[in-house]
């Protein structure tokens, strides 16, 4: 396979973009899932045994023991997404696979969508429309479905990666004042740019903004970084918006507080648990859930089918994949 000198095997456990799996065709031997479902381990494993290279989603969980029964003909593991924490890729380094991802091409999208959300929960977009659809809609009321302006709120952004300073440019636009907590501070230029206010201490910065946007990846360092404790500092009139990853929120210490009132409101389109969000989140008024949109767009789902075929050919060709993962760098 290296050098070009013949197709290498794929197989792609969920279908993708028409476009991508057109192109995929003309390059590689492909194998498709047809039925498009979610593959159980055994499937994933056989998979794995049968194929030079491995594009899974981020709902394929490939764990040590997986990859320990892969066998040796398995070697690059394209994973059609930028979050990379449901695949071991220390243990895959350690049995000489590559692992690869798709960064940098959602940024746009999640931050549309995550405005997105900030409107829809301080705006009661969801309570408009489950009324609507219900037919329940008695006429205008002037005090009916009062939220509030985003214009001067101040955004508190965890986490100013890619992401996060597209969302600040756009919140900026709309008038919301710009903080942000992370590792490292960005440099002057670039808060001057974002109009961003650094904040050393994340404890400091949710005691004093109105709407935080969850924007970090998920890591050991990041698990529950919005505990129980941490929620408790918000203000009651506050706004919780996460786009990034569920593991980085006690969803428990979420719910309770939002059915209590001593949160506002959330917009969540990440959970905990993947796709299981928690059942006490739903039908509350004060939140609106999406199942986990941010980087569902046509155009965002074909660049990242790009960046995938990328990755092969560049692997196949005898070349380090342009977007290779080095475990302990995510």
């Amino acid at each position: 396979m290296a050098g070009g000198k013949s197709r290498p095997r794929v197989a792609v456990t969920r279908r993708l973009p028409a476009p991508v799996e057109a192109r995929m065709r003309d390059l590689f031997e492909l194998r498709l899932n047809e039925d498009d479902r979610r593959l159980g381990r055994s499937e994933l494993l056989a998979l794995m045994q049968e194929n030079d290279v491995l594009v899974p989603t981020l709902s394929d969980r490939i764990d040590a023991d997986l990859l320990a029964g892969a066998g040796d003909r398995l070697k690059l593991i394209a994973n059609y997404g930028a979050g990379i924490d449901h695949i071991d890729v220390a243990a895959a380094r350690q049995r000489d696979i590559q692992v690869s991802n798709t960064p940098g091409v959602l940024t746009e999208d999640t931050a549309d969508m995550t405005m997105a959300l900030i409107i829809a929960v301080t705006r009661r977009l969801h309570e408009g429309f489950t009324v609507m659809q219900s037919g329940e809609w008695e006429g205008w009321s002037p005090t009916a479905f009062l939220g509030g302006r985003i214009g001067g709120r101040k955004l508190g952004i965890l986490g100013m990666g890619r992401i996060g300073r597209a969302v600040a440019r756009r919140a900026h636009a709309f008038g919301m004042e710009i903080h942000y907590h992370n590792r490292s501070r960005l440099r002057p230029e670039t808060e001057a740019e974002l109009h961003a206010t650094w904040w050393d201490s994340l404890d400091q910065m949710l005691a004093r903004t109105d709407v935080i946007s969850v924007n970090v990846a998920h890591t050991p360092a990041t698990f529950h970084l919005l505990s129980a404790r941490r929620l408790r500092l918000l203000k009651p009139s506050a706004v919780v918006i996460n786009t990034s990853r569920g593991e980085v929120i006690d969803e428990n210490a979420l719910t309770r507080m939002l059915r209590a009132g001593e949160i506002a409101g959330a917009g969540l389109d990440v959970y905990e648990h993947g796709h299981e969000a928690n059942p006490r989140l739903r039908n509350l008024p004060n939140v609106v859930l999406l199942p986990h949109m941010g980087s569902a767009t046509e155009e965002g789902r074909i660049e990242m089918g790009e960046k995938v075929i990328l990755n092969i050919q560049t692997y196949a060709n005898g070349h380090r994949p342009p977007d290779l993962v080095v475990p302990g760098t995510l």
